[in-house]
């Protein structure tokens, strides 16, 4: 599962400060009622975690059946799929008529935020909740925008790693990458015949605009800067994104078939399967991995590495899910102890594990995995080589514009096209154009 943008324009945005102070709808009011044992009913919707819908709430009912005996209060859950998710909290914020608790990918917060829709986490909600204390300090950033009160907290934990092919690398006589030029030259020595050193969702916007960040943060550049308008031209964003090109451009260890992968699913099926020897992906493509007969001993996870003389290690975003708290509950009680119980240490150390997810609380040890070599890894880049996505309302913009203007690079070079600096800065200033534009 990748974290998905959530489009919001200016106008919807602006529509929202309005509905959604105008009270609850028929979501919010029905969640209001009290069910046969007298207690209160919230309606919460889960973002699809699992292998399916129906494995989600496999998962969640157990949990949510626990929080009831304990609290007296019933749980209603809808689980939704991510294709659907942002159009149906778009809706919610527009119209009034949302859950008391939603699940969002992380990347969406500063956007979400800037409707005016949810609860602000203020430090009587923190404490209501266990405190801000609790959480892993890079996880809780990606609350809100800087200098604001988050409206929403961390759930599961999630970060890239570069997954490697142990036996292939053994049978080259090569070790694991720490600098992007060994990352190269060993992509290059892996690829042969219908073999590839390396896979990538090229097709994907989410994924490209991930790594059109993460490439910028090593070379030491901001997308937006500290008024929040943004940058994509600087230097350091193009040559970045030109580096990621060119391992299918200028290297040749991508398949050119790979800018018809539109997620990340179709890469992590290439490497379990043997066709590639590394991917870059987050820590949840283990289960794809295994489930397709490569066993954790098969394979080893280093952080995604620099440039060599980086001026900085960055290897992932912050990745993850939060919970929000839609402004208009009537149960803003009630849904504050289901925050709690949703990040409570119990609760976390069980769904971490069914949803192969980092931990987001301070001192929590990683259950996802059984390689206790790949749990530290992951753990390490998560709490010391990762960087929020930039935490402005424009960043879900910033995500469409750049990731599909990189899916179209990618096109281009697949059918045998060239894609110059210039062409990058050229397509970047469109980008940044709309962004500015839009506000």
């Amino acid at each position: 599962m990748k974290i998905r943008t959530l489009a919001a324009t200016a106008a919807i945005a602006a529509l929202a400060l309005t509905t959604a102070a105008c009270g609850g709808g028929s979501n919010s009011s029905s969640s209001s009622s009290s069910d046969s044992s007298g207690g209160k009913t919230l309606t919460y919707w889960a973002s699809n975690q699992g292998t399916s819908l129906d494995n989600d709430k496999e998962v969640l009912t157990p949990q949510l059946q626990k929080f009831q005996q304990q609290t007296g209060i019933k749980v209603n859950l809808e689980v939704i799929g991510w294709n659907d998710l942002q159009t149906r909290i778009q809706t919610a914020v527009t119209s009034g008529q949302a859950p008391d608790v939603v699940n969002i990918g992380n990347t969406w917060a500063a956007s979400l935020q800037s409707t005016g829709a949810f609860m602000p986490f203020d430090s009587s909600a923190l404490d209501a909740i266990g405190g801000k204390d609790k959480f892993v300090k890079t996880a809780l950033d990606t609350g809100g925008a800087p200098g604001q009160d988050p409206t929403s907290v961390p759930l599961y934990g999630l970060a890239y790693g570069l997954y490697y092919n142990k036996a292939m690398f053994s049978s080259a006589g090569l070790k694991p990458p720490t600098t992007w030029e060994e990352l190269v030259t060993d992509a290059k020595k892996l690829t042969s015949g219908d073999k590839y050193g390396f896979a990538l969702a090229a097709g994907s916007y989410t994924e490209n605009s991930h790594f059109a960040f993460i490439n910028a943060a090593q070379n030491g550049a901001d997308l937006f800067d500290s008024s929040g308008k943004p940058t994509f031209t600087s230097d350091g964003v193009v040559n970045g994104i030109k580096r990621y090109l060119d391992l299918m451009q200028t290297d040749k260890v991508v398949n050119v078939s790979n800018v018809q992968y539109d997620n990340g699913t179709k890469a992590v099926n290439d490497f379990a399967t043997r066709k590639v020897a590394m991917i870059l992906n987050q820590n949840n493509a283990d289960n794809s991995i295994q489930a397709n007969g490569m066993k954790s001993s098969e394979y080893g996870v280093v952080p995604f590495p620099a440039p060599e003389g980086s001026a900085t290690k960055v290897a992932s975003h912050v990745a993850g899910i939060n919970l929000s708290i839609f402004k208009n509950t009537k149960n803003k009680d009630a849904a504050l102890q289901f925050v709690k119980f949703m990040t409570s240490p119990e609760t976390q150390t069980a769904l971490d594990k069914k949803f192969t997810a980092l931990p987001v609380l301070k001192d929590a040890t990683p259950n996802f995995t059984d390689n206790a070599e790949e749990a530290k890894t992951f753990a390490d880049i998560y709490a010391t080589k990762s960087k929020p996505l930039p935490l402005v309302a424009s960043e879900d913009q910033f995500e469409s514009t750049v990731g599909k203007a990189m899916n179209q690079m990618f096109a281009k070079i697949a059918s045998g096209g060239t894609v110059s600096t210039s062409d990058i800065r050229s397509a970047l200033d469109t980008a940044q154009q709309q962004v500015a534009a839009a506000g």
